[in-house]
Formats: C-alpha cells, structure tokens, sequence
C-alpha cells in the first residue's frame, strides 16, 4: 500500500500559518478571524488619532496657553518625543504581536519578584485608557453637535443642557456598540471609508480654509508664527508645557492597532509599521492644519476661547468659510469624531478580552467569549460601552469633572506605556526582537520616551489655572487614582484579591491544540521570554 502524500497529509493536519505559530509560542491559540491587511491596520491606527478631530476637541489647551506659538511650535515640539514612544512601543510589538500587548510584555519582561503585579496594574491602566478614550471621543463629539447645531441656528446660539449633552453622549455609544459588534471582515473593510474620511478632512482643511478666509481675518506671518498669548495666567514657559496636551491627545493611544494583532495578516510586521507611519503622517498633517489655523483664526484669540459657538474650531470655520460651508464641514468633522470613538471601542474591546481571557477582570468568564455569529467579542464592546456610559455621569458633577477624561486617557497609557518599556532594559530577560528593531536606537529612544512620558504625566495633574477651587481643580487625579486605588485594593484584598490568584498571561491551548513539539516543554513551564517561550500555565 502506498505511503500517503505530503499534500494528503496536511489536508488532513492542516499546518498553522506564520501568524498563528507566532501567536501560539506566545501561549495563545487562534480565536479571531485575520481578515485585517496591513494597510486596514494602519489605516485604523490614522483613523483612532483623528487629527481634525482630535484637534478640534483641544484647542481649549492651546488657545489660552499660548495661542499661535503653542499651536504649531508645541506641536514640532513634541512629535519627536512622541515618534520615539511610538517606536519604543513598536518594537514591542513586533516581538509579541498579541491583543494583550502591554501587560503581556509587562509580565514577561518584569522580574518575577513582581511581574504579577506590575501586569495587573498595567493591565487595567490599558483598560481604563480605552475605556477613558471612548468616553473622551464621544464627550468631544456629543458637543460638537450642539455647536453643529449653534452653527445653522439664526444667531448662532443655543443652549444645552447637561441631561440633553448626555444623552446624545449616550446615543452616540450604544450606536458605535451596534456596529463595533459586526464581523470581523466588516470591521477591517470600514477601515478604507474611515481613513478615507480622516485623510480627506485634514486636506480640506489645508486647502480650503486659507482660500475662503477673508483678509479681516488673515495674520501675518510674525503673528502666525511668534504671538504668545497667554490667558491662563500660568508663567508663560509652564503655560507652554500645558499646551501639549494637544498633540498628546491628537497622537495618543498608539496601543491601538497592537489590540488588533490577532486580527492582522502578517502582525509581527504590519502592528509596529501602522504605529510607525500612522504617527508620522499625523505628525505632518497636523503640523500643516496647526499652522493653515494660525494664519486664519484672526487677531481676536480671546473671542475664539469665548465664542457663543462653544468651540474655537467652529468659530474659525464660521469667520473663514460662512455659515453654510462651515456647516457642512463642521459635520464631516463629526463623522471623523465619530469614526475615532468607534475605533476605540474596537481596540479596547480586543484589550478587554485578552485582559479577561487571562482571568484579570471581573466577570472575565463572561467576558472572555467569542460570539458564534460574527466571531468576535461582543460582550466585551458592550462591557466598554456600559464603563464607558457610567463615566459620562461625570457630566453632572462639573465641567472640570467630564474634561478630566481627555488627561485620564494620556496619563493612564503613560502608565501602561512606560511600564513594559523600562521593564526591557531594567530587569534581566531574555528578550528577542521582532522584525521591526531599531538596533542601536532603541535603548537610547527608549530612555528619551520614558523620560517624556514621566514628566508629562507629572504636567497634567495641573489645574487648567493657578487660581483655582475645588470646583474648577484638574479632577485627572481624583478620578485615575480613584481607579488605581480601587485596581491595587482588589489585588492585595484578603483572600479573594488577585495576590492569591492572578499569575500573569495564562495559555489557552488545550492538549488537542498545542503543537506536539512544543507541549512537553510548555506543561511544565513557568517563565516567559517574548517570542520564545509561553505563558505560565
């Protein structure tokens, strides 16, 4: 009897592909459909920062601390520092390529002294980021309505009220669940319509708004490019380091398309290359829209931070363009807002049930399931959505409450950023680099990045003004340390805290699954080192 054939057999035992054997030295089997090409996957990562977007919802930090010079010289200033940490994280990326990201190399770079605890921290600093995230698109966009609607009033004012701004915040979210919610493959293809949406946007605003704007209206090179104008009161040096929350917040949240891993073909390559281009081409167009707004926002800055509009950016547009064009811009920014929400829904559900599927949250057995129509985590999107809802009652507590969202989501990534980062260089581990290395530059871009990210972390703890009282404060630290309180309380609680049972990432394979040259050795296995070996068991 003949011998079977090699293409019978593997018919029969069909072999992983590069991806999925990746992701399974990692500990992990393959759950999710790859239907994510690398260019969806960078396209996503352009799509979550959302340049107009994300800038239009921060102009409230760069206005009065600093106006035309903040707006485009704090922006030169702090895209390098912001490219390194990108990189930084990259790298990372592209040796572990798994929806976990950040407190899986956290865990399997730390000492084992600590690595349970620093994941955990980790971990749920990610999902607070997400979930703050979320929260902050849809707050920016919730308002961006009502200034749509000031727009296309008779005398360009109307009043809301918190209950009204809640919800449409509301609304706004349960909508992006329903979509978020979709197949995979629906998810990877929106991607092409939404940066197509991003990217046409920054160039009409490039284009368009130094064409329309009227000469009452034009500034000068000297005022575009060298006024400081300072109406916070703070020094004028610290009031310029307050305004970088703006490219901060613009180009944040690079742990995007690293949740989307195990959708992505080719992950370990196309992951740090999306972050990579993603931040570099936001970079640029959001120098050329910074510096298109410096010459065409007029004279009169404190009229823009006081406008009856209630945002600079619709101001701006309304001078410029008239009622009706800036009208109908003002409303393809609000897709853009949303579409950037609605990506962050996506990345932070993929967060959430890596996070769930290594046992760390609560109700993770719920949490940790694939849905059997659209194969993906739709408990997990309406997990986000629900945190995501409760954190919007922050609206009724102040003004400075529900705007703290926009520095909880920077500050908790620095915390989930820095700690894998530094754990690299400062602990003993075996880590082996992805495709994408830097070689030589990445200890140095590495420090530069953690440096950063540590003293603009210290930064936005700050009041938005020197004079201040307890209901105008920078709530960023009551409410993130009001998280990380509760986070650290679970882990050290008497007998049910984590302490007791979370022992970092934990294989799902089951003997059925595993690779039969790798099985013996996994079993009994209790260290992990990125890309070589799995996690504890």
């Amino acid at each position: 009897m003949a011998a079977p054939s090699a293409s019978a057999i593997s018919k029969l035992h069909p072999q992983p592909s590069g991806d999925e054997a990746t992701l399974a030295k990692l500990g992990y089997k393959q759950e999710f459909r790859r239907e994510f090409t690398p260019l969806e996957v960078a396209g996503l990562a352009f799509s979550f920062f959302g340049v107009v977007p994300s800038i239009t919802s921060v102009l409230f930090y760069t206005i009065p601390n600093g106006g035309p010079v903040a707006m485009v010289w704090g922006w030169v200033f702090a895209c390098p520092f912001i490219l390194c940490t990108g990189m930084a994280l990259a790298e990372l990326a592209s040796a572990a390529p798994t929806s976990g990201g950040l407190y899986y190399w956290t865990y399997s770079l730390a000492s084992p002294r600590c690595r349970n605890f620093l994941s955990w921290i980790v971990g749920y600093s990610n999902t607070i980021e997400m979930i703050m995230g979320v929260s902050s698109a849809n707050w920016a966009c919730a308002i961006q309505i009502t200034a749509a609607i000031s727009i296309a009033s008779s005398d360009q004012t109307y009043t809301t009220t918190n209950q009204q701004l809640y919800g449409i915040y509301a609304a706004l979210g349960l909508s992006q669940a329903v979509i978020v919610s979709l197949g995979t493959k629906v998810l990877a293809r929106l991607q092409r319509l939404f940066t197509l949406v991003n990217a046409s946007l920054c160039f009409i605003i490039i284009i368009a708004l130094p064409i329309a704007t009227p000469p009452d209206y034009r500034n000068s090179p000297n005022f575009a490019l060298g006024e400081f104008t300072n109406l916070a009161g703070w020094p004028s040096g610290f009031a310029f380091i307050l305004s970088l929350m703006a490219p901060l917040y613009t180009i944040g949240g690079y742990d995007a398309s690293v949740h989307m891993s195990e959708e992505a073909s080719n992950a370990a390559m196309a992951i740090p290359w999306a972050i990579v281009s993603s931040v570099i081409v936001s970079a640029f167009l959001g120098l050329g829209i910074n510096i298109t707004l410096a010459f065409c926002m007029g004279t009169d800055i404190g009229s823009l931070f006081d406008s009856p509009l209630g945002q600079p950016m619709a101001q701006i547009l309304f001078n410029s363009l008239g009622q009706q064009k800036a009208l109908a811009i003002w409303c393809l920014i609000i897709i853009a807002e949303y579409i950037m929400a609605s990506n962050c829904l996506l990345a932070g559900s993929r967060q959430t049930f890596a996070f769930a599927r290594d046992g760390a949250l609560p109700f993770s057995r719920y949490l940790y399931r694939i849905n059997r129509y659209t194969g993906t985590p739709v408990n997990t999107v309406w997990f986000e959505i629900i945190c995501s809802l409760a954190i919007g009652l922050l609206s009724f507590v102040s003004t400075q409450a529900i705007d703290a969202v926009f520095t909880i989501a920077v500050t908790a990534s620095y915390i989930a950023y820095i700690t894998p980062i530094t754990n690299r260089w400062v602990f003993k581990n075996d880590f082996k680099p992805g495709p994408f290395y830097l070689g030589k530059l990445s200890f140095p871009v590495s420090v530069i990045a953690v440096v950063w990210m540590v003293f603009m972390s210290f930064v936005f703890f700050f009041p938005a003004t020197p004079q201040t009282t307890a209901q105008e404060m920078n709530y960023t630290v009551v409410v993130l340390g009001g998280f990380m309180f509760l986070a650290i309380s679970w882990y050290y609680f008497p007998v049910y805290g984590g302490v007791h049972w979370y022992t970092g990432p934990v294989a799902n394979f089951t003997p059925a699954t595993r690779d039969e040259d790798s099985i013996s050795e996994r079993k009994d296995e209790h260290d992990v080192d990125i890309y070589v070996e799995a996690v504890d068991v």
